[in-house]
């Protein structure tokens, strides 16, 4: 699924195309990936619940000023019709805005913000779908995978950027509706449904989900390839033991301790397993010596395997990545130790 996510974007990292959405009930195993964009919202009341090939203005405005709304301020009257009039003007200045929204020639309106009922009345009638509440990041991938632009004004229809699609529908996953974009023109975008039992297990899916996205992005990029299940770890171990024995004095203290902190990764592997990591990593290390440069953790069985044979590979810019920035890190603490362990600075008696 995973997998299929990331080739549909042909070579572009931006996973912005690639939607996530959580749904609760059901399965791990129920969960799959949508050729489309699904957005969780509700379509409004009376609108059309299905558009083939629809224009879509996406738009971040508010649609809640057919209510008297005047802050820091008071509007006194002396009778109940000069109040109708004061919320006539409102209403009129609100019809005024949605007649040049639908000027537009849109047939699909989705707003960040708001829209109340007399708009989504307005919009019912003249046979326009209005979706309310978009937030932020879903007007956002919205208008990227849709080819349409955010706006706030629409006094100048000839220069707005209306995006399309083949179709939109209201489908239901699980217990809910959602909204779903077919066809849109962004052919790389999709959306990976999640279903799981509780929120705990959907929130670890989709870090899990993440984590593979980016690193399948990166390997798309960058297609090098290394061995993993701690074979990269122990070859690397295994060169810088090699330089610490002809290398003279103190630094020699050094290249092992950064030869044995690379062995604690297999360590881990072996853990997080359940195995003995002592055990499986004296064989690792010795397999290394003895010149199987292929040799590495078989969690399945639980013991040494040939890492080619089981297919564990990894990317070999998430490697790097990962070399560098432990190697930053631990850097960055032994320089904060030196401040700290400084000798303070010596304070003169104060003369009075």
């Amino acid at each position: 699924m995973v997998v299929d996510a990331v080739l549909r974007l042909n070579g572009n990292t931006n996973l912005d195309n690639i939607h996530i959405i959580k749904k609760s009930g059901g399965s791990l195993r129920e969960s799959y990936l949508d050729e489309g964009f699904i957005l969780e919202k509700k379509i409004g009341v009376g609108c059309p619940k299905r558009l083939e090939n629809p224009k879509i203005l996406i738009a971040n405005t508010a649609m809640d000023t057919d209510k008297i709304k005047i802050f820091g301020g008071k509007v006194v009257v002396d009778s109940m019709t000069e109040l109708s009039k004061l919320e006539d003007a409102e209403k009129e200045k609100m019809l005024n805005k949605c007649k040049k929204i639908v000027d537009h020639g849109i047939n699909c309106f989705i707003n960040r913000q708001l829209v109340y009922n007399l708009p989504e009345q307005y919009f019912a009638e003249h046979g326009v779908m209005s979706i309310e509440h978009a937030d932020f990041d879903g007007i956002e991938r919205l208008a990227l995978v849709t080819g349409a632009e955010i706006v706030s004004t629409f006094d100048h229809p000839e220069l707005v950027k209306i995006g399309t699609c083949k179709l939109i529908e209201e489908v239901m996953i699980g217990e809910d509706k959602v909204i779903r974009f077919s066809g849109i023109p962004s052919g790389e975008a999709c959306t990976i449904v999640l279903r799981g039992a509780t929120s705990h297990i959907l929130e670890e899916a989709e870090r899990s989900i993440h984590d593979a996205l980016c690193v399948l992005a990166v390997t798309v990029a960058e297609t090098r390839t290394v061995l993993g299940a701690g074979c990269s770890e122990m070859i690397m171990s295994k060169a810088v033991e090699e330089l610490a024995a002809i290398t003279p004095g103190k630094k020699a203290m050094a290249i092992d301790s950064f030869a044995k902190a690379l062995r604690q990764i297999p360590t881990i592997i072996a853990n997080n397993a359940g195995y003995d990591s002592s055990e499986l990593v004296s064989q690792l290390k010795a397999a290394h010596h003895q010149g199987d440069k292929k040799a590495g953790l078989n969690m399945r069985d639980g013991c040494i395997g040939n890492v080619e044979e089981l297919g564990i590979i990894e990317s070999f810019k998430v490697k790097q990545q990962v070399l560098i920035s432990a190697h930053e890190a631990a850097e960055m603490i032994m320089r904060v130790d030196d401040i700290l362990r400084a000798a303070p600075r010596q304070r003169k008696n104060l003369q009075h």
